[in-house]
């Protein structure tokens, strides 16, 4: 790491030790059993609330999508906690088939060992080694966040429990006819040589060819001698069992029925007829090869093709094939190619940019591979999953989701569950090779009923995803008790699952399914969509991009706080939030504003008297009224899930309202009146404290350590995280609106002069005359503060009236609907200030118009980075706003 790099962090930390203030208070909340489903109190006494957490990979570490997912969830549990809401946040993790599988083939590959060489059962063992070493990492990790989950009970989707619950879901659906074995098209990954779903796959634009090759007819027709077909895939010939035309072509009917002699391989398939074709692409003859493409297996299910598999699980050319056996699929294609050069029947070749399929995890291309596999049949599932959404029994947010969910439930196709791995849930079918008896048990059966000889279990494991959709019920007791299980009784359907749009298809519309199906009852109420955290230019992040951001170091940098207020912060109704580390540094920055702000208060309370608020001043009830309404929002914000909105809400409420300016108005209070400083203290410890409730689910430390610390009665919360929420209906008494206007003319009438002062160097002790022309409600408003204007503006004279006019030589400043004129008279040599902003003015005007060319250049724009252009255009709207700033102060000094 760099100097510079060290010299950052060293800054960083030097206001304060967040590690050693952070896991003490985690270990007290552990150890007081506040993260185990906590007792209710209040109207919710007798109601639950729980979450169930998307259970991370144990190949995993903390992410930035996890870092935002988890404090989400975590802001929502401790809200429903201080709530009185009977809460559990349920913990566990995802054994990840592929992943943990890939990870153990590498470790074993580095120690000279092969899985095939130790076979299957030490191979499975080997996978548990990893468990057991690796798997509370990222447990760890989350704990780190100050994450309230339940980690007395922790869950593992190949716990024995676990294992019985995905057995029985499996028997249950085949004996319900809702799951088969077939022969059928999947997306293959050869290197890691197994079936991948649909919405597994990733897409990558390449820039690929179209061939145009000559299939010759066996007979001509009315002087044809051949077709010409065009294909992207031209290896794949050596599967084709047909060639296909759109009905719509009149053009081509007379061939339909003809067929044509496959070049290599010497076949004679038909030309067929079939609405899929586009008679626009290519020549408008396709080429239907059944077995390696699921498009051309549909054709061919339709018009009785044989399907000839050319690969084998490798994507090697498998045996009958002559010199192209044994080649792989880039071998082939540029020795097929040849060939037909060769043959002469390779018409031509052009440029064509297409999309291709890659595996999630390895990259590879995939093959689309006829192969024996177990399907789910969707079709009995998708009109339930679909109503309960329809209806809102299952409510996402934002709303545009549901469309999305309810797009994907119509169009979904039967779901490939096997997979050919090791590591995972082993399907739960049993064979006899004697008699051919077969069945699914959720018991291991070692012998066959039918003729005693001893059976074996199905090679393939589950899909994760198949294991996965069971989390909600599976982590309460199912089947063990079924519907009857406790934790199911009391607590299902859980209350929100938040999760990325990423699987909202592999894992949300799944958990709909299998629970409207087993417990006939949704899975959970909300389905939060949260953003897809990306690197600040837009792009994903990812290891291979270099532009990933380690949420252990934010944490080490900002504190838990700062980097779960700051991501929060960044939250929009986008799809996508672009990542800015500055607003963690703003965000560590407030939790030190909250500490100082605790710390004035804390400084200013001898001879205490705990007693009930009273809002006796016009800014005693300015704060308060703010406070009920703030209450209000962030409650209706909770409701809609406006997570950003409610961290911008609290921040410009604490730092602005309350430490700006309601503590600035209690200074000369809290230094006079015996009877006035005791009303001031037990206003400013209730404003705090009730801040500090509202603080508490998104910034948990900061706010815990200051509330041990405030004189306030802790006999029934000696902990904040189980402290009340504030209740919006009992603070409605504080509403004022006059009071808010009264306090609002003068907050933003003062920041006005001050901002004047600034802006012509005129010092903070220099007293002004002031004149303040506002409507005659708000004359009598202001004119009760007037000493609070006075005061907090050091203004040797102040005029409010209706009809005021603008004196001569004064500036203007727009506050709150009033217009507020700053007599400058004296104070300000008005030549020498506009010759110094002429002069400004014409070097900003300068540098705009270098800028401006630079960004007109097409040369410029064609060569230039694009952080560059845009850091230019930046630069070129700040000189633009600076130079509208100097126009109005020109025009203001006339």
């Amino acid at each position: 790491m760099s100097e510079e790099k060290n010299n950052e962090q060293a800054k960083r930390k030097v206001d304060y030790d967040f590690a050693a203030h952070e896991r003490p208070l985690i270990e007290a909340w552990q150890e007081k059993g506040y993260f185990k489903r906590t007792p209710g109190f209040g109207e919710h006494a007798d109601d639950t609330y729980t979450i169930v957490i998307p259970p991370p990979n144990i190949t995993g570490a903390l992410h930035m999508g996890h870092a935002l997912n988890d404090t989400i969830q975590d802001t929502c549990i401790r809200r429903a906690r201080m709530q009185g809401y009977r809460t559990r946040w349920i913990l566990g993790t995802d054994h990840a088939g592929i992943a943990t599988q890939t990870k153990v083939d590498k470790k074993l590959a580095d120690e000279g060992i092969s899985r095939l060489e130790i076979g299957r059962e030490a191979f499975v063992e080997a996978c548990y080694d990893w468990y057991r070493e690796y798997g509370a990492t990222i447990v760890n990790q989350i704990k780190g966040m100050g994450c309230s989950c339940d980690y007395s009970d922790e869950h593992f989707t190949l716990e024995p429990a676990y294992v019985k619950a995905v057995r029985q879901v499996f028997v249950d659906w085949y004996h319900n006819d809702l799951i088969y074995r077939g022969k059928r098209i999947v997306n293959w990954c050869p290197h890691c040589t197994t079936a991948i779903a649909d919405d597994e796959a990733e897409y990558v634009d390449e820039a690929g060819h179209l061939w145009y090759l000559r299939y010759p007819l066996v007979e001509p027709v009315d002087g044809m001698d051949y077709i010409v077909v065009a294909t992207t895939r031209p290896e794949t010939m050596l599967g084709d069992t047909g060639v296909a035309v759109s009905p719509k072509d009149a053009s081509k009917k007379a061939l339909v029925g003809k067929t044509v002699k496959l070049p290599i391989v010497d076949r004679e398939i038909p030309i067929f007829s079939d609405f899929h074709v586009d008679p626009e692409f290519g020549t408008g003859f396709v080429k239907v090869t059944p077995a390696h493409d699921p498009n051309d297996y549909a054709m061919g299910e339709r018009n009785g093709l044989a399907r000839i598999n050319i690969f084998d699980e490798h994507a090697v050319v498998v045996e009958g094939y002559g010199e192209f056996s044994g080649m792989t699929r880039d071998e082939a294609r540029e020795a097929v190619v040849a060939r037909f050069e060769e043959l002469g029947l390779l018409d031509h070749v052009e440029e064509h940019g297409h999309s291709v399929m890659t595996c999630y995890r390895c990259h590879t291309k995939l093959e689309p591979w006829l192969s024996e596999q177990w399907f789910v049949a969707v079709d009995g599932l998708k009109d339930a999953s679909s109503r309960v959404v329809e209806d809102g029994s299952v409510t996402f947010y934002p709303e545009r989701w549901k469309q999305v969910y309810l797009s994907w439930m119509e169009n979904l196709k039967d779901w490939c569950i096997s997979r050919q791995l090791w590591w995972g849930h082993r399907i739960p079918m049993f064979y006899c090779d004697e008699c051919g008896w077969e069945d699914a048990s959720v018991e291991d059966v070692e012998a066959c009923p039918v003729c005693g000889v001893h059976v074996r279990q199905d090679e393939d494991v589950l899909d994760t995803w198949f294991s996965s959709q069971l989390w909600p019920f599976a982590t309460m007791g199912w089947p063990e008790a079924g519907m009857d299980a406790p934790e199911i009784k009391l607590a299902y359907p859980t209350q929100v699952l938040s999760t990325a749009r990423d699987i909202m298809g592999l894992w949300v519309a799944r958990m709909v399914m299998a629970s409207t199906y087993f417990c006939k009852e949704i899975p959970f109420h909300d389905v939060i969509i949260h953003p897809t955290v990306m690197a600040a230019d837009g792009k994903p992040m990812s290891k291979s991009r270099g532009n990933g951001v380690d949420p252990l170091r934010l944490m080490e940098d900002y504190g838990a706080d700062g980097m779960r207020f700051g991501l929060l912060m960044q939250v929009t109704g986008a799809q996508d939030l672009k990542f800015n580390e500055a607003k963690l540094e703003s965000s560590r920055n407030f939790a030190n504003k909250i500490r100082n702000a605790a710390r004035f208060v804390m400084m200013n309370l001898d001879g205490y008297e705990p007693g009930a608020p009273d809002p006796v001043t016009p800014a005693d009830k300015w704060i308060f009224s703010r406070l009920a309404g703030l209450v209000a929002r962030i409650d209706g914000m909770f409701e809609r899930y406006e997570f950003g909105e409610i961290t911008r809400e609290l921040y410009a409420f604490f730092w602005n309202e309350f430490c700006d300016w309601y503590i600035e108005f209690s200074k000369s209070r809290l230094a006079g009146d015996a009877a006035d400083r005791a009303i001031c203290q037990r206003n400013l410890v209730f404003v705090l404290d009730t801040a500090l409730r509202l603080l508490h689910p998104i910034m948990p430390f900061v706010t815990e350590e200051i509330y041990q610390d405030l004189p306030i009665d802790k006999a029934d919360a000696p902990y904040l995280i189980i402290a009340s929420w504030p209740e919006a209906s009992e603070l409605a008494r504080y509403v004022d609106a006059d009071a808010e206007r009264a306090i609002t003319m003068v907050t933003e009438a003062v920041s006005g002069i001050r901002s004047t002062r600034s802006r012509y160097g005129i010092s903070p002790k220099t007293e002004l005359s002031v004149v303040i022309k506002a409507d005659a409600h708000d004359v009598d408003l202001l004119e009760a503060q007037r000493q609070l204007v006075i005061d907090m503006a050091n203004l040797s004279g102040l005029t409010i009236a209706s009809d005021a006019e603008k004196p001569a030589e004064s500036s203007i400043a727009l506050a709150a609907g009033l217009e507020v004129y700053i007599v400058l008279s004296g104070l300000v040599d008005f030549a020498a200030e506009r010759a110094r902003l002429e002069k400004e003015r014409a070097k900003l005007s300068g540098d705009a118009a270098k800028l401006e060319k630079k960004l007109s250049n097409p040369g410029f724009l064609a060569k230039a980075a694009p952080e560059i252009i845009e850091k230019d255009r930046a630069k070129c709207a700040e000189l633009t706003d600076m130079l509208a700033r100097i126009d109005g102060q020109l025009a203001e000094i006339g």
